[in-house]
C-alpha cells in the first residue's frame, strides 16, 4: 500500500494475537486517555490515517483492523469464525484489556459504530464513552425490511441467495474489487470528489487480494440479523456523541437524527456538505470535535 507524503506519518502496524489469529493495529501517543478507532465495512485502520496523529497529541490512540478486514486475519466464516457484531465487539473489549490496559473511548464509523456500542454494552467496564460517525442504520436488516411494502422486501434476500453460490459470489467480488469500481462507489459516498484519491482507493483495494477476503465479504452481505442501533442505544452504559455527514447518501441524516433522543446521547452534530466517512473527508472538522469531547468527558470523570 502506498501512503502519500501529504498523509501524517504513521508507525508500522503491530500485531496482537486474538483467539489464535493475527490482528493488525496502530498506536500513537504516550499520555492522556486511551482511544480506539474502529473502521467501517470494507475499510481498515488506514481510514483513520488523517486522525491518528492529531488525536495522539493528547491521547493514547489505537486504530485496529477488525478480524476479516485490513491487515488482520480473514478466517473462514463457515469453518472457523462467525462474523457478527458480537464477535467484533468482543475483539474490541479483549483488545482494550490485553493491549490498552485501561477503559477506553470508542470511536467508530459506519458499522464500526455498531461494533463500538456492542463492545460497550457487553463489556461496560471497558467503555468511557462512544463517539459515532455516520452510524450504520442497517436498513437491509430483516426487521427493517419487514416494514417495507411487500414488493420491496424480496430484492435483498434474492441477491443474498444468488451470491451464496461460490462461483457467482467470487465473480461478483472480483468485478467489485477493481480500482475503477471502488472509485465510483467512493464518489457516491463522499460529497467532495477531491477526497477520493488514489491513496484512498489503494487503502480499500489492498486487503481485497488477501486469502479469505472474498468469503468475509460474502458472509457480511448475507448478515441481515444481529443488533440494530436502536437495540443498543438504550443499553449504553456510557455517554455518547453522534456526528453525521449530512450529505451521506447511504445513511440518511433524517433517519439518524432519531438517535439524538436516547438519554446517553449528549450531542448530535450534523456536518454539512460531508458524506459517509467524515473522519476522512473532513478531518479538520472532526478532529477538534473529538478532541474537545474526549477532554470534556475526561474532566467530568475526575
Amino acid at each position: 500500500m502506498t501512503i502519500s507524503a501529504s498523509t501524517p506519518k504513521l508507525s508500522s502496524s503491530q500485531i496482537w494475537t486474538w483467539r489464535g489469529y493475527p490482528i493488525s493495529y496502530q498506536v500513537q501517543g504516550t499520555t492522556g486517555p486511551a482511544v480506539i478507532l474502529i473502521h467501517g465495512f470494507g475499510a481498515s485502520l488506514w481510514h483513520w490515517r488523517k486522525n491518528i496523529s492529531v488525536l495522539a497529541d493528547k491521547c493514547r490512540v489505537f486504530a485496529i483492523d477488525l478480524i476479516g478486514f485490513g491487515g488482520s486475519a480473514k478466517p473462514n466464516p463457515i469453518k472457523e469464525i462467525e462474523y457478527t457484531f458480537e464477535t467484533w465487539g468482543q475483539q474490541i473489549a479483549d483488545f482494550s484489556r490485553e493491549v490498552v490496559g485501561e477503559p477506553v473511548f470508542l470511536v467508530g464509523n459506519s458499522i464500526g459504530c455498531i461494533v463500538a456500542m456492542q463492545a460497550a454494552v457487553d463489556n461496560p467496564d471497558i467503555a468511557r464513552g462512544v463517539a459515532m460517525l455516520n452510524c450504520s442504520l442497517r436498513l437491509l436488516h430483516d426487521r427493517k425490511r419487514a416494514a417495507l411494502p411487500w414488493y420491496r422486501r424480496f430484492g435483498t434476500p434474492l441477491l443474498q441467495k444468488v451470491l451464496s453460490n461460490e462461483t457467482v459470489g467470487n465473480f461478483f467480488f472480483n468485478q467489485l474489487a477493481k480500482p475503477k469500481t471502488v472509485r465510483k462507489i467512493l464518489l457516491q459516498a463522499y460529497a467532495n470528489p477531491d477526497a477520493v484519491t488514489d491513496e484512498l482507493v489503494d487503502i480499500l483495494m489492498s486487503p481485497a487480494a488477501d486469502p479469505g477476503a472474498v468469503a468475509v465479504f460474502l458472509a457480511f452481505t448475507s448478515y441481515s440479523s444481529g443488533p440494530l442501533p436502536e437495540d443498543l442505544l438504550p443499553k449504553l452504559p456510557c455517554p455518547a456523541i453522534i456526528l453525521w455527514g449530512a450529505a451521506d447518501p447511504w445513511e440518511p441524516i433524517e433517519l439518524g437524527r432519531q438517535f439524538a433522543d436516547y438519554p446517553k446521547v449528549l450531542k448530535f452534530i450534523p456536518i454539512e456538505g460531508v458524506g459517509h466517512c467524515p473522519q476522512d473527508e473532513a478531518p479538520q472538522i472532526i478532529n477538534p470535535i473529538l478532541q474537545d469531547w474526549i477532554s470534556e468527558q475526561t474532566q467530568h470523570s475526575l
